[in-house]
């Protein structure tokens, strides 16, 4: 019984975990519906539609280089929190250190290689767009 109780607890995890998901892709396709709905009738009645506006609401402003950035700083920051995760729970067993150093070190390469494709999205996007004003606003 013991087999069946851990695998029940295993199950609901994971079925939790699975629609919460499935409920976030859900909702996101909702939104993403209703707003083009809302362009739709805007359209449809005849009335211009502003294109800064558009590109507002639909997502077309958005910054991949800075989200990159945001996210590679996330993980690469998370790695030292592993390994000191590691090395305290080494005192109790030791057998947990290097594997726990492996997925700090793991955290620590996905972190840095996040950075760098933030450096390269953002060469790429000063590329694509030359103008005086988005050369200024890069650090």
């Amino acid at each position: 019984m013991e087999g069946l109780g851990g695998g029940l607890a295993a199950l609901a995890f994971w079925g939790f975990l699975a629609a919460v998901v499935v409920g976030g892709i859900f909702y996101g396709i909702r939104e993403r519906e209703a707003q083009h709905e809302t362009f739709r009738r805007v359209i449809e009645s005849g009335k211009p539609v502003d294109p800064a506006l558009m590109d507002k609401v639909l997502g077309g402003d958005k910054v991949v280089h800075r989200d990159l950035k945001i996210g590679g700083l996330i993980v690469l920051l998370t790695a030292p929190g592993v390994a000191v995760a590691g090395w305290l729970i080494s005192v109790l067993s030791q057998a947990w250190l290097y594997p726990m150093l492996g997925v700090a070190a793991l955290l620590a390469f996905v972190g840095t290689g996040l950075l760098l494709a933030s450096k390269s999205a953002e060469r790429s996007y000063r590329e694509s767009d030359p103008s005086p004003f988005n050369r200024n606003m890069a650090p």
